[in-house]
């Protein structure tokens, strides 16, 4: 199955955060068949003065689209990240990885929702996306 995550970034030393979660991915989750270039954008739905770095990949995984989201936890988890964003309110973070595509799976409920209810109104996700997945459209 192809999975593609949203990575995202904006503490430390930003683009090797986003290798080294690039490496872990790989690692856990499964294959990369493509990274987008990183791409600089400001704080999206929070202020702050650290401006975020952020890529979507490809990943040929063989997990279930609830197992890649716990093995993605543990990978933010693993890399320092101490509390999700709840309820739309949002803060700086070592590490973001989203699901956004996997397949044409469709999930809505409490813990998951597939396809990401905000991509297409995130330049960060949906230029990134596009660029290595021109055939997916807004729909």
């Amino acid at each position: 199955m192809t999975a593609y995550l949203g990575i995202g970034t904006n503490m430390g030393d930003r683009a090797a955060n986003l290798r080294g979660a690039l490496d872990m991915i790989e690692e856990q989750a499964g294959h990369v068949l493509a990274c987008s270039s990183f791409i600089e954008t400001k704080p999206w739905g929070f202020q702050s003065e650290n401006s975020f770095l952020n890529a979507v990949v490809a990943v040929d995984t063989p997990h279930a689209p609830y197992a890649l989201l716990h093995i993605t936890q543990e990978i933010e988890r693993a890399m320092g990240r101490t509390h999700k964003s709840v309820g739309g309110v949002y803060t700086d973070r070592i590490i973001d990885i989203d699901i956004l595509l996997y397949d044409d799976v469709e999930i809505n409920d409490v813990e998951l929702t597939i396809p990401h209810p905000l991509m297409w109104q995130r330049r960060f996700v949906y230029e990134p996306l596009l660029e290595i997945a021109p055939h997916l459209k807004q729909g």
